[in-house]
């Protein structure tokens, strides 16, 4: 039918420079211009192994993880839009700010930031966020 609006197609994002999908789900779907990335945690995608430390060594390479998944599809953190920060201590709030807060200098994204029983694999803070393409 002419004039009928069809249903976006939806892309799938995937990069060797994160951790890769370790169960059903994307690293990132596209779905027209706006791109959703899976909640990333502190895997070193080089050596796939976990990286334990502190919260700030985590949250570092949280954010690198993100930002190599937005890279695939063409885009920085400057298009992100919104994030969810999972902790696993509010207490530690503070100091994962100070971190988040060097990738997103520019009109930061919207952002929850909720404290949770337990992350994957034990680790201290999981990430995920939208962006969106111009």
């Amino acid at each position: 039918m002419a004039g009928v609006a069809h249903a976006q197609e939806k892309k799938v994002i995937s990069t060797p420079d994160a951790p890769q999908a370790i169960g059903p789900y994307s690293q990132a779907i596209r779905a027209g211009k706006t791109v959703y990335l899976a909640g990333q945690i502190s895997i070193d995608p080089k050596t796939k192994q976990l990286v334990t430390g502190t919260i700030e060594e985590q949250t570092k390479l949280v954010l690198e993880n993100l930002k190599a998944v937005l890279a695939a599809d063409g885009l920085t953190m400057d298009h992100v839009v919104s994030t969810s920060v999972f902790l696993k201590d509010l207490n530690e709030f503070g100091k994962m700010n100070e971190v988040y807060g060097t990738y997103f200098k520019n009109a930061p994204p919207a952002r929850a930031t909720v404290e949770v029983a337990r992350l994957p694999r034990d680790v201290k803070v999981e990430i995920s966020a939208i962006a969106v393409h111009p």
